[in-house]
This record gives C-alpha cells, structure tokens and sequence, in this order.
C-alpha cells in the first residue's frame, strides 16, 4: 500500500439536477499547504435508476451519468497502477513526470504534476468535467484525474506512436524521416490547425481557453487511425486549466508560468502575458519546422568569432521568402516532390502565425480552412501527376 501523507476518495459527478437533500457530503480542509477531500455519494453505483423515477430529470443530467464522464480516482488506483511510483518512467521533466500503466482496464499515461494550492475542489470539479467532455480526433483525450497532497495525477488514454521532433529529426538516422512525403506533412498540418482551432473556438470551456504546451515534443504522431495512414495528436490538452498554469485576468489574458525556448512568443518573453495568440504563434513555429525539418530554435559554434551562433527557423524562413528561395529551404528529404506554391503559401502562413505583433497573427478559425483548401490542391496536384495518395508510414524503430 502507498504511503502518502493525504489521499482523496473517489469522487464521481452529480447531476445538477438532484435536488439538495440528495447531494453528497462535502468536507475541504487546507493545512500546511496540503489539502484533503472527501466526497461520499451513495447514488454512483444506481443513478440511472433513481434519474429514472425523477420526472424532472434532465437531458444534462443524462449526460454527466455517462460512462465517459471523467473520473477523479482514488489515490490508491494511482499508486497501484504506477507500483508505488516506482515503475519506469515513461518521461521526466522539470516540471512533470510520467508513468505508461494500466487503469480500470485502460492503457493510460499518468503524468504527476504539481497542484497550484488557489485551485479549489469545485473549481478543479468543473474544470475536469468540462476537458473531460472534449472530444477531437486530434487531441489525446484527457480520462480523469487524482489528488494527493501537493500534486495531482492526470490520466491520459495513450496513444503509440513517435512525437513529431523524432518524427522529422532521428539522431540515429539523419537522413530517414517517416514523413517523407509532402502529403503525409500537410495531413500533419491539417490535423494540427483542426485541433486548435476545436481547443480555441469549440470545446466549450470558454472564449480564452488555450493549450498552453504547443511544441513539436508535445504533438504524437500516429499510424493507421480509421481510414488514415497517420494522424497528429496535441498531448498535454487540459494541463494548464487544471494545474493553475492559466488564470483568467479582466482583460480576458492569462498568465503563464513557463515556456520553452523556441515557440514562447515575444509577449510573454517581456511581460509573462500569454493569450490565444500565443498558441498561435507557437503553431506557427510548427508548421515552420514541419516544413523544413529544421530545429526551431538552436545554437552553432561559429570558428571566427569563438562564439555560438543563434539560429531560428523564423528567421531562416524569412530569409528564404524574401530571396525567393523556398524552395532550397524546404527539407531536401522530400526530394523536390511538391507543389511549390503550395510549399510558398505554407511557409507565408507559417510566419503570418509566427509575427511579432500579436494584433496581427489570424485567427484559428481561418487557419484551418486555409491549411485545408491547401491539402486539398497537394491532393489534386497528387493525382495529377500520378503519385499515390493513399501514402502510408510505419512508426518502427530505424
């Protein structure tokens, strides 16, 4: 059995519905920057059958009973499902570590992260069954949650499959990428500016919401899902609502706590303030490196000055637009096997995402449609000169 110094009880959503005398029993208490809850519900295990009986009872409420519904679990499901902590780890940064296990029959990824001591349990309540309730076929679904003391536990459905930094850059074979055609990368694109499009204007959190963790480590990429050789996946959905990342200010912006070099916009690297412009930008950045396979940011030891030498794929594809030399840039691994135009129009877009001034970075909205209508030209462009279109990858190790 884990020992921990606090522990939480399984806690499973109430209808709204309910009335008063039938709610759960609640108990908060906060010491010593640990916090402890407890929440009995003696309807979880029958509440279609007393719903039923309830003439009043709700469409909503319907809803909130599905098995889908997000979990918050007991403490002790996490601790058996990661041996006490002690399991290999599947990632580790400094600000979260990650266990690949089992839980409730699930594949899931666990990642331990710490518990900002503002969030409140309602507020964490609500904030779950909302992310919960988030489906797109880009963005890895977010199960549940648990809490112990100082740190929360985020569940996570695992998705196999190869992040998209070692998708475009395999140290052990330089010159291999599983994304070695030009449809393949825009299915890429495609998939992405879908996905933040849904988290910015659709998954109905709110109108500010963001993602917050927008890198190419952070996107997995995946083989054969439906009817597609691949799809792209944002991981991390939800981590900044619930881990206090984010807080909403009068101006409708939010704070952000930490970012990675490379794809924090200007904004925030002055003054800490992040909005949805900020995912913007850090897509933007994205798209840039999909297209060039290059870093999106790194230093080179320059001989003549005896100093490192800072390069950005922005500036290295500002400098290819204005030169007229796009086509040299694009990632030579595809072989000069696109549609130019449509390899210049994406390379625009990239950095119109990517502008310093954040006023003038478009909306997800038009992105979307715009990344789509170019799909479909790379499709047409495909057929026309006959190359397959039903193009397919395989994930395995080189």
């Amino acid at each position: 059995m884990c020992k921990t110094k606090t522990s939480t009880d399984v806690v499973t959503p109430i209808p709204k519905s309910l009335n008063k005398s039938h709610r759960p029993s609640k108990s908060f208490s906060d010491s010593n920057s640990n916090f402890n809850f407890n929440i009995t519900n003696e309807y979880s295990t029958n509440l279609f059958s007393k719903s039923s009986n309830n003439s009043r009872a709700s469409l909503s409420s319907l809803r909130e009973a599905l098995a889908e519904n997000p979990h918050i679990y007991d403490f002790s499901e996490i601790c058996s499902a990661t041996n006490n902590f002690l399991s290999k780890k599947f990632n580790s940064s400094s600000s979260s570590t990650s266990w690949r296990s089992t839980v409730r029959g699930r594949d899931v990824l666990i990642s331990q992260r710490k518990l900002p001591r503002s969030l409140e349990l309602q507020q964490l309540f609500d904030r779950l069954s909302l992310i919960g309730r988030s489906h797109h076929s880009s963005i890895i679904k977010m199960l549940g949650a648990s809490v112990s003391g100082n740190y929360i536990y985020l569940v996570y459905e695992f998705v196999p499959g190869a992040n998209l930094t070692n998708c475009l850059r395999n140290e052990k074979n330089p010159s291999f990428t599983v994304l070695c055609n030009w449809l393949s990368r825009m299915q890429v694109a495609t998939d992405l500016s879908h996905g933040l499009n849904y988290i910015h204007n659709f998954s109905g959190l709110n109108s500010n919401v963001i993602h917050n963790h927008i890198k190419s480590s952070s996107i997995i990429i995946t083989e054969h899902e439906s009817e597609l050789p691949i799809c792209a996946k944002f991981c991390h959905f939800g981590t900044a609502e619930l881990c206090g990342e984010v807080e909403e200010n009068r101006d409708g912006k939010v704070k952000k706590i930490e970012g990675t070099r490379g794809y924090m916009s200007p904004e925030f690297q002055v003054s800490g303030i992040t909005t949805q412009k900020s995912d913007v930008y850090a897509f933007g950045v994205v798209i840039l490196e999909l297209l060039s396979g290059e870093e999106a940011l790194r230093f080179v030891f320059d001989e003549g000055s005896g100093e490192y030498k800072r390069i950005s794929v922005i500036e290295r594809a500002s400098q290819a637009v204005a030169g007229g030399g796009v086509r040299r840039w694009v990632d030579r691994r595809l072989k000069d096997s696109y549609p130019v135009e449509v390899a210049e129009k994406m390379v625009v877009l990239g950095l119109q995402c990517a502008d310093e001034n954040p006023e003038k970075r478009p909306d997800m909205g038009k992105v979307a449609g715009l990344v789509s209508r170019l799909y479909l030209e790379s499709k047409t462009w495909a057929e026309r000169i006959g190359l397959p279109t039903d193009f397919s990858v395989s994930l395995a190790p080189r």
